[in-house]
């Protein structure tokens, strides 16, 4: 299977050291933003051909599919523009930063027939597919997730310590992951939520503390921090607290509530949740069938998040 690489930056070599452990899968073609750091990395890669114009690179002779991580606000138009062109497309989280750009990727992906996954890695890591696996069983329910999510980000820079050429954002990117997972291992949407923010960096302009709240029909809570300003451990850690049991997701890892590690080893081919993403992705493709994380499925997250935009506004 061919396929294009859309961004060069830190979560698209990401995916690229995902997909080499992958048989029978070829980039071949590298779409940037900056030319000089696009030739580098195709270089580096071994990629044949690139190129900052994805019109180019779709034309490329084989390809069937592309994968999106270019920043945030390009998302929605590199995603049609894919899907027009007769291309699968795998579009990392957030599928866009708006409710009405998300539902035109919907559309879009609809209209073609193609498949459309959002990359909301939350649902392949081994971690995670653990619990999945045990509330599907009936063996455990959640009364609440308790997310931290916290960063020290005070500047443009991405995760590999470059400038960033678009500014991140809590609720529409990070607040992503765990409004989709905690509506997918609940099975259900959220019937009330509430959000609160703090200052906004003079700056970047954008709030870099917020708290978000989640309710489903059945009562299971989610409790939700995010931060920019945390000096201290980075990243996302989850505490679902269970009717039997509570667990402690880091990324692939898990961990009893007493921090004894749970063995994920065999939940899957791999310990790596973009690996095991991009497998999705790559077999929905070979089979004719929708993935798990599809633009159909993670709708739901997206329009979430609009009714939490929504509190933030009245919060301004």
């Amino acid at each position: 299977m061919k396929i294009v690489m859309v961004g060069q930056g830190a979560f698209g070599q990401k995916h690229l050291d995902a997909i080499a452990n992958i048989p029978d899968v070829e980039v071949v073609s590298l779409c940037g933003g900056s030319p000089a750091s696009t030739e580098e990395v195709a270089r580096a890669r071994g990629i044949p051909h690139w190129s900052t114009n994805l019109a180019e690179c779709l034309t490329r002779p084989g390809v069937q599919a592309a994968i999106i991580t270019s920043p945030t606000q390009v998302h929605a138009e590199q995603a049609i523009q894919c899907l027009q062109a007769g291309k699968h497309v795998q579009v990392e989280i957030p599928m866009a930063d708006s409710l009405a750009d998300a539902r035109r990727i919907v559309a879009a992906k609809q209209e073609t027939g193609l498949i459309a996954m959002a990359g909301h890695t939350r649902r392949f890591n081994p971690s995670h597919q653990w619990i999945h696996k045990r509330i599907e069983r009936g063996e455990l329910r959640i009364q609440q997730m308790d997310v931290q999510t916290y960063f020290f980000r005070r500047t443009n820079m991405n995760a590999l310590g470059k400038p960033r050429s678009w500014t991140d954002h809590l609720l529409w990117h990070h607040a992503c992951h765990t409004v989709d997972l905690f509506q997918y291992q609940t099975g259900e949407i959220a019937s009330r939520v509430q959000a609160l923010q703090g200052p906004e960096h003079p700056d970047l302009g954008i709030a870099m503390d917020m708290s978000i709240g989640l309710k489903v029909p059945s009562g299971a809570i989610c409790t939700l921090s995010l931060s920019f300003n945390n000096d201290g451990p980075l990243g996302t850690f989850f505490r679902y607290i269970c009717d039997n049991g509570t667990y402690i997701a880091r990324y692939d890892d898990l961990y009893d509530g007493k921090e004894n590690k749970i063995d994920v080893s065999q939940v899957d081919v791999s310990m790596n949740g973009i690996e095991l993403q991009d497998r999705e992705f790559f077999a929905a493709i070979r089979a004719g069938r929708e993935p798990n994380g599809s633009v159909l499925q993670t709708i739901a997250a997206m329009e979430t998040l609009d009714r939490l935009d929504q509190c933030l506004a009245a919060d301004r």
